[in-house]
């Protein structure tokens, strides 16, 4: 027998300020097993693009699913509650460096329950979860339940609200936070808000363009390398033989085999759209592999050696002899071996390039779709080429000589990849939390690879196959000039923030380097050494004491991108100042598990309906975000007077752009000169 009903723990608000998120809605269903044994499943559907967490998450990470019930002497658990694999995805979150679990779409858990006492009852219990999208979190730590049990209707879900647990407390914002939400003065805004930009963006598309560039930019460095550009003369050879009859029939198969050669590359990334459509995150969870991860950086290592020309990385001799043969077939069948041919005779300079493409768009978040931009623009940039001098041999004539600049070329990119290996190694060490490549050891390795590069285009160095160097290029010069102010950039990397008491963060290295906090640093309480408060009434005693208005920071210690905010945005020199001239900030965070003092634990009703008990700091500040703003995503900034009794501006949320995050605090600060 099996009972369905859906409990909805919160309902959308609207308000002048924002709207309340509830991605996730909770669907309990009993079934009975025999007279004294249920299942409690619990069912939650979320959102697109939204996820909530395992029950499993290690400390330091985000906040886990929690199913918890009231003692009773009724009944008694069976094990733990279990969670189902389906549509979960385990992977490596850089912010909280590790790996953690998380459910998409729709998450199932279940609880085994032995019925003791066969007598009518009921059975209180409550659901703690987080859930996050790419913007945003929100904590639920109180999403109360009950079952009911009688003799003739067995365990059921109960339809009714939940049992208040004391009486409700009719002065919880005065007692708790000295103020009502009734009487915050809303102040009109002189900023126009929608010039802030504060709408979507075409991130996605924009990503897909970038990775397009990156890979055309890594088809043009193919072309110079010693495997590609001698096929140059051997591709207007053949179609020279070829056209005689026809130019326009010459001119067609030119186009048709630049064509061919983007789709040879096209259909590479093929394999991968297959995958992602079993699993949309399975790219993410092959790229956050730490075992894969080792293997890239070896793959790299051995790329990088063979670049440098002590040994050759080629395909099997017999599927050139293949493609070779049919050349020969002529026709559009023949332009297409011709456009394989060139791919597979060309893979020992090609296939380091197109590792390194592969295992960046692993690591991306646009799945197979940013594998199929990037080999696109590969295609492209090596494809254009060819095609252009299959139509024009003439132009043939225009390029130099191969020689000795070739392996230069191909040198350079080997110290390239030599880089990029530790890369990948950094990512195994982030996941394994070794500690081995911290942001010093990473930066002092880079340091000794790119002043390695400098010394070899300085002519200091040299490897199996250069040839032998009378006088430094100009290209040389001013390449190794180049490298070695890169490496003075690298080194500017150790400077010490004596603000935020961190390394400098580095913007050329970002994503490629360990953070800067994976070292050890000076311990900071508050974001950037800022002066900051962590409660409410403290702050806003200190704020009117100095007659500074009110940076209200709703944040939380397993929020994404409240660390991206604070990292990334708060220390910029045109953002700091505010920090600390002209707001007092307040951070308050939603997920402090920290116990309230007894005078603290308050039953309040929620925004939404009902009631909760506040427990813990945590439940005090997301309750206090939500009765007095409406909201309860994080990050989450508000600005006030002084006394609290007066907003400044509408409320923001994650605004990764500092020119508009600027903006905001700018608008805030003018509208406090004016009262």
């Amino acid at each position: 027998m099996k009972h369905f009903v859906t409990i909805l723990f919160f309902t959308l608000s609207l308000s002048s300020f924002s709207q309340l998120v509830d991605p996730v809605q909770w669907e309990l269903i009993t079934e009975q097993h025999s007279s004294t044994e249920y299942t409690v499943e619990f069912l939650a559907k979320i959102d697109p693009n939204w996820a909530i967490y395992s029950q499993y998450v290690e400390e330091g990470g985000p906040l886990p699913t929690i199913f918890s019930f009231k003692e009773s002497p009724n009944i008694e658990l069976i094990g733990k509650t279990v969670e189902m694999e389906a549509n979960k995805v385990t992977k490596y979150d850089a912010v909280f460096e590790m790996v953690v679990s998380k459910f998409y779409t729709l998450a199932k858990f279940r609880q085994r329950i032995k019925i003791i006492n066969p007598k009518a009852f009921s059975l209180e219990g409550n659901i703690d979860y987080m859930t996050c999208d790419d913007t945003k979190c929100t904590y639920k730590p109180d999403n109360p339940f009950r079952l009911e049990f009688s003799v003739n209707g067995g365990l059921t879900v109960a339809e009714t609200s939940p049992i208040p647990k004391g009486n409700v407390s009719q002065n919880a914002n005065a007692q708790l936070y000295g103020m009502n939400p009734e009487g915050i003065t809303v102040l009109d805004s002189a900023c126009d808000f929608e010039a802030l930009g504060l709408g979507q963006n075409l991130k996605e598309n924009s990503s897909l363009w970038r990775i397009f560039g990156l890979g055309f930019l890594g088809g043009l460095l193919a072309l110079i390398t010693p495997c590609v550009f001698p096929m140059i003369p051997l591709t207007v050879s053949f179609f020279t033989k070829k056209n005689d009859s026809s130019s326009q029939s010459g001119l067609s198969k030119a186009i048709l085999y630049g064509v061919f050669i983007v789709l040879v590359y096209l259909i590479l990334s093929v394999p991968f759209h297959l995958l992602d459509s079993v699993n949309p995150d399975i790219l993410n969870e092959i790229s956050t592999n730490v075992w894969l991860n080792v293997i890239f950086f070896v793959i790299f290592i051995l790329f990088a050696f063979s670049f440098f020309g002590y040994y050759e990385l080629t395909l099997p001799a017999s599927w050139t002899s293949v493609t070779s043969k049919g050349e020969g077939v002529g026709g559009i069948l023949g332009v297409f071996f011709m456009a394989l041919t060139l791919s597979i005779v060309s893979f020992s300079c090609t296939g380091p390039i197109l590792g390194s493409l592969l295992a960046g768009s692993l690591s991306a978040d646009g799945g197979a779709w940013q594998l199929s931009a990037g080999m696109g623009g590969f295609g492209v940039a090596l494809g254009l080429p060819f095609a252009l001098f299959a139509m024009f041999p003439n132009m043939l004539k225009t390029l130099p000589k191969s020689g000795g600049w070739l392996n230069t070329t191909k040198v350079i990119l080997g110290f390239l990849e030599l880089a990029l290996a530790f890369k990948f190694l950094s990512n195994a060490d982030l996941v394994k939390h070794w500690g081995v490549l911290t942001i010093e050891v990473f930066l002092a390795i880079w340091i000794v690879i790119f002043a390695g590069l400098a010394l070899y285009l300085f002519g200091k160095i040299k490897f199996p196959h250069d040839s032998p160097l009378k006088k430094l290029s100009f290209f040389r010069i001013s390449s190794g000039i180049l490298v070695l102010a890169f490496v003075i950039y690298l080194a500017s990397g150790f400077r010490v923030n004596p603000t935020t008491k961190t390394f400098t963060s580095l913007t050329l290295l970002s994503g490629l380097a360990p953070p800067v906090g994976y070292s050890i640093i000076y311990p900071n309480d508050c974001p950037n050494n800022f002066e900051c408060f962590k409660d409410l009434k403290e702050g806003i005693s200190y704020a009117k004491r100095v007659n500074k208005p009110i940076l209200l920071d709703f944040t939380g210690y397993a929020c994404v991108n409240c660390r991206k905010m604070e990292e990334h945005i708060w220390p910029l020199p045109h953002i700091r100042p505010y920090f600390e001239n002209d707001y007092v900030l307040i951070s308050l965070y939603v997920d402090d598990k920290e116990t309230l003092p007894d005078n603290q634990k308050l039953t309040v009703e929620r925004t939404g309906g009902g009631v909760r008990t506040l427990e813990n700091f945590g439940h005090k500040w997301a309750h206090f975000q939500t009765e007095f703003f409406q909201s309860n995503s994080q990050p989450y900034y508000v600005l006030l007077s002084p006394d609290a009794e007066t907003l400044l501006t509408p409320p923001v949320g994650y605004i990764p752009d500092s020119d508009q995050y600027e903006a905001f605090l700018k608008c805030g600060l003018d509208a406090f000169k004016r009262l």
